[in-house]
């Protein structure tokens, strides 16, 4: 039975730029199971309905319907144990969702900062209505107002990565001699970035820098392939 997946993208379909979509594609790849990825927009809701709630990934496995990224992980490992695991072990598992906490808390709002305002310019112009008023609102600002403080907020976002940065550079991976989910988890929003947004934001010589093109590499470079929105 073929494994499908909803997995948002631009306005041109071929840009897919969820970090948590990302996630479960690597994670995916990781398994060594082919999926066939649906494009999806914001205001598709509809669309996956049948799923109980109203973001993707949305995972279709034959009869099974498996939401939210780190769901998908758990019932990769659970269901396909025969092949490579995203989690070693228990502990690995603890790691995994301290780093999902991280990344969703910390890192995914020092890149917003940065990015957001691109985002909004790859939409269709129903999607980019919807994304422009839900978060104009949450921010209480205009995304142009909210990004314009760049300096700062790469700042911020370097202070942020700093750990990260560190951990890298000694052990390779987050998981250690070779990639496990976690990587995948902060790939995702690195991955987010560069294929919503417009410039770099790791440097080369950085150790993020090659951690990130080494993981962007794996699986016939399923990350290095995907289409940017900004060339």
């Amino acid at each position: 039975m073929s494994l499908r997946m909803y997995d948002l993208a631009g306005a041109d379909p071929s840009v897919r730029f969820s970090p948590y979509c990302w996630r479960s594609k690597m994670a995916l790849a990781h398994k060594g199971l082919a999926v066939e990825t649906i494009p999806w927009r914001f205001t598709e809701k509809d669309s996956i309905a049948f799923s109980g709630q109203e973001r993707v990934p949305v995972l279709l496995d034959g009869e099974e319907v498996v939401t939210d990224s780190w769901n998908i992980a758990l019932y990769l490992d659970r269901t396909y144990g025969d092949r490579p695991a995203l989690f070693a072990n228990d502990e690995a598992r603890a790691a995994g969702f301290f780093i999902k906490r991280w990344a969703e808390l910390q890192l995914h709002p020092a890149l917003v900062r940065l990015i957001v305002a691109d985002i909004v310019q790859i939409l269709d112009a129903e999607d980019g209505a919807y994304f422009r008023q839900t978060r104009e609102a949450a921010f209480g600002m205009s995304l142009e107002d909210y990004c314009r403080s760049r300096e700062e907020s790469a700042a911020a976002l370097d202070s942020c990565l700093a750990p990260l940065r560190s951990s890298v550079k000694v052990t390779g991976f987050l998981g250690g001699e070779t990639p496990n989910y976690a990587d995948y988890i902060v790939f995702g929003a690195f991955q987010w970035a560069r294929c919503s947004a417009r410039g770099a934001l790791l440097q080369p010589g950085d150790p993020l820098a090659l951690w990130f093109e080494k993981l962007s590499a794996l699986f016939d470079g399923l990350g290095a392939k995907a289409p940017r929105a900004f060339a």
